[in-house]
């Protein structure tokens, strides 16, 4: 931050500290022993004075400051690493249909219905706010109704961005029973619509139409949304847009890695964008991979994607257990258990008298707990953890990580900010975590902020100790200050 200050020369920076006991040190070392009445003794004295004020103090300070802005980066790179890998791994909202809505007032606001399966199904631009005249508006009210009712909408995705507490208030007053919507922080999509790749996947939509297919993809499956988009452009952080370009890659690479394979990817939904991600593979790979599906047909095998042009043994064997298939040949091939386990897990299966096609009744993955033990472990020729980790696969095929995960806060009603009261308690979703504190979206448009001391009763070092993004908390009303949109709130209970 000072840093910045100084750049955009709002600040002037300097290390403040004892010159005199600078200037003492020095002389002491340098003239220890010279005869201060002595021939040149004077000279010296000027002389170090002198590489004191040119050299030797604009060096200390520049060391001082590097290795403070060192220090700085590499947390503003963790913090910013830890942010990125819990909003990938939020959970996904799976089986329903989302209404994007992309807010806007002059242009309108635009819609995209996405089926269960994350497909693009149909799009409308609607104008429910001024400047538009009451008949537009009007319109709005039958369109919206209209899409919701005609696409069986069973939750309305906002983006956050402008004119979002208006269209909160349009969206909440005309859902019918029973349908939900949510806020969602839409950073990043204009950056997505624009993109190459967003260009590819909807050649025939406008910028602002792929935007609100975006904001509606990202709450059924954040993963595999937010990766098409520069993690830097996605608003969670701190001052990551000043830090070493190099390094800052180098890490979000390494966290969308881990986050890609601790998942795994669907082989017959996934863009090349997610493929990419996953071990052994590239962005040619990946392309290849979905190319091949384009001309062949949906997987029904992991070992299918051999046939895949230019994708090797090598390949093959780092990528096949993070890719799955569903109602595929082999139900094996739902697990994250890898091919070269499958006689293993077959072995297994047979030891317990399961038959695969019936995997993980409650009957089956008690009989299954019975067999993690080292004696079964032996038998089958794998190790101990092996077999834990081949059981837990088997006792949920297709399992997805995430589900354990904090989902979307939905919601039904709206708020703002005037209604907000000290001592209130509500329920918040964590939008992003830094190192004095974190911020909370309560749904009034402007995020209030937790600051480090209100986390816990504990000392934490740091906010992320306690909380991180997509976390679903609550809190409590400390101050409201509606002239400067801003909500100080505590996650302490009053006393």
């Amino acid at each position: 931050a000072v840093n910045r200050g100084e750049k955009e020369g709002i600040l002037l920076v300097k290390i403040d500290f004892s010159e005199a006991r600078m200037m003492h040190f020095i002389q002491t070392k340098e003239l220890n022993g010279q005869n201060p009445t002595g021939q040149g003794y004077e000279i010296l004295q000027h002389a170090i004075e002198d590489a004191y004020k040119r050299f030797i103090r604009p060096a200390v300070e520049r060391e001082i400051r590097q290795e403070l802005t060192t220090q700085a980066q590499e947390q503003a790179i963790k913090v910013f690493g830890d942010n990125i890998y819990h909003l990938l791994m939020q959970a996904p909202l799976k089986n329903k249909i989302v209404m994007g809505f992309d807010p806007g007032f002059r242009t309108g606001s635009k819609l995209a219905i996405i089926d269960s399966n994350g497909k693009f199904l149909a799009k409308q631009v609607i104008y429910p706010h001024k400047p538009a005249n009451v008949q537009k508006r009007s319109e709005a009210i039958n369109t919206f109704k209209q899409l919701v009712s005609d696409y069986k909408v069973e939750l309305v995705a906002i983006g956050n961005g402008t004119a979002s507490r208006e269209s909160e208030e349009f969206v909440a007053e005309n859902l019918p029973a029973g349908v939900k919507y949510t806020i969602v922080n839409e950073a990043g999509a204009s950056v997505y619509s624009a993109s190459e790749q967003a260009r590819e996947e909807f050649p025939d939509l406008h910028v602002e139409e792929r935007s609100a297919i975006s904001i509606g993809r990202r709450i059924q499956d954040p993963l595999a949304e937010l990766i098409k988009i520069d993690p830097k452009s996605v608003g969670v952080g701190q001052y990551q847009h000043d830090l070493n370009a190099k390094t800052l890659d180098e890490q979000v690479d390494k966290v969308v890695e881990t986050a890609v394979n601790q998942v795994g990817v669907n082989l017959n939904t996934a863009s090349p964008a997610l493929l990419a991600h996953i071990a052994g593979l590239n962005k040619n790979l990946a392309q290849n991979i979905v190319n091949y599906r384009n001309d062949f047909g949906e997987f029904t095998s992991r070992t299918q994607i051999k046939k895949v042009p230019r994708l090797g043994p090598k390949a093959y064997e780092q990528a096949a257990g993070f890719l799955r298939i569903v109602d595929g040949k082999n139900i094996l091939d739902s697990t994250d258990i890898h091919p070269e386990s499958y006689t293993a897990a077959k072995k297994l299966l047979s030891l317990a008298n399961i038959n695969p096609v019936n995997l993980a009744t409650d009957e089956d993955n008690t009989i299954l707990n019975r067999l993690d033990n080292e004696h079964k472990a032996e038998q089958l020729d794998v190790g101990i953890q092996t077999l834990h980790d081949m059981i837990m696969s088997l006792q949920k095929p297709g399992r997805d990580g995430r589900s354990e995960m904090v989902g979307a806060l939905l919601k039904s009603d709206v708020m703002h900010i005037e209604d907000l009261k000290a001592g209130m308690k509500l329920q918040g979703t964590v939008r992003n975590v830094v190192n004095f504190g974190a911020f909370v979206d309560l749904g009034v448009k402007h995020d209030g902020l937790v600051h480090i001391s209100r986390i816990s009763t504990r000392r934490i070092k740091h906010p992320s100790e306690i909380v991180s993004v997509g976390d679903i908390v609550e809190v409590w009303i400390v101050d409201v200050d509606e002239k400067r949109n801003r909500i100080g709130l505590t996650m302490l209970a009053p006393q």
